[in-house]
């Protein structure tokens, strides 16, 4: 065996051996000094999901995508490993409950509805559209429409993680976090799909909006949030499910204007 391991050596150190010389043993090294980011994104991400959902299950899915973050990442860039390593995390476990279609059509058909409704009516008035003005356009009452919100949370929790295009990996909100790690070779379509996203949440409620910037931006879970905005856990979720769909409506537009040009 002509491999060396060399102990304690620092992340940079590790990072060199590794991408440099090719020492699976300082890979091994930093799969294992980032694991922790494993189960802080596990955690996150299993708030909310049906009790199917086995937490184990998630965490496996996510070591894959920490192992695909340290095969890939460059370190040489200075850019942050950590918020690189948890959307490809995040992305893996989205791609493992993708596989297993753990939501059923039903609540799938109900957040599409949603989604339209958002999606017509905001296009129609340009500006931000009440709960009431969906009810009427879905032709039900508020009630029923509290419950269409409920039911639907639990699968707004990766609504903007999905990729840009169904053949690339980039997703819709990895274009407005880490501005720092905007490459070069960004497109005009990139821009685009951030000012169409940035106009969408200009159109979220207060409430709505908060919701947004602490979950994906300030990194807090559901139940942290709740304890900030001194509501219920359910409301929260229900916020963030509702900021989700008019926030979908908005990339849907973008996208049909895609395909078009």
């Amino acid at each position: 065996m002509n491999e060396q391991k060399v102990p304690h050596l620092t992340n940079i150190e590790l990072w060199r051996a590794w991408r440099e010389q090719g020492n699976i043993d300082a890979k091994k090294d930093l799969i294992e000094n980032y694991l922790p980011l494993v189960d802080y994104v596990t955690n996150r991400m299993a708030i909310g999901l049906p009790k199917n959902v086995i937490k184990e299950d998630l965490a496996s899915h996510g070591i894959m995508g920490l192992i695909d973050a340290i095969e890939k990442f460059d370190y040489l860039r200075g850019l942050q490993f950590e918020t690189y390593a948890s959307w490809r995390i995040r992305g893996s476990i989205i791609d493992g409950l993708r596989q297993g279609d753990w939501v059923p059509r039903s609540v799938r058909e109900k957040a599409k509805k949603i989604e339209e409704a958002y999606q017509v009516l905001e296009q129609r008035h340009m500006r931000s559209i009440t709960d009431l003005e969906v009810c009427e356009y879905l032709n039900i009452n508020e009630k029923e429409f509290a419950n269409m919100v409920q039911d639907i949370s639990v699968t707004t929790i990766f609504s903007l993680e999905e990729p840009l295009r169904e053949e690339e990996s980039e997703t819709r909100m990895s274009l407005l976090i880490d501005q720092a790690a905007k490459r070069p070779e960004s497109t005009v379509d990139d821009v685009f799909l951030e000012q169409s996203l940035m106009k969408g949440i200009d159109r979220l409620t207060e409430k709505e909006r908060t919701v947004v910037s602490l979950f994906y931006f300030e990194d807090l879970s559901l139940s942290e949030i709740a304890e900030v905005m001194s509501l219920s856990p359910s409301r929260i979720s229900q916020l963030h499910s509702k900021a989700i769909q008019r926030l979908r409506g908005v990339l849907e537009q973008y996208k049909e204007q895609l395909f078009q040009s």
